[in-house]
């Protein structure tokens, strides 16, 4: 079964797992881009299903996209 996620549960998610913060209030489903603000005071945006998985909880300055293969 998946889990369904909240708003809060992401918030909640993203304060006990990164040092980035949340910025976005409304979750509408797993495609949509949420807005984070970084630890160096950068904002960025990335689905949660990157966040989570993917570990991209950080800006692309602090954390440089991998090249792809």
């Amino acid at each position: 079964m998946n889990k369904q996620w909240s708003i809060d549960k992401i918030k909640e998610f993203v304060e006990n797992n990164s040092e980035s913060k949340l910025l976005t209030t409304e979750y509408h489903g797993y495609s949509q881009k949420l807005l984070f603000k970084c630890a160096c005071g950068s904002n960025f945006e990335k689905t949660f299903t990157k966040f989570k998985n993917k570990n991209q909880r950080k800006c692309d300055v602090c954390q440089p996209p991998k090249a792809s293969r």
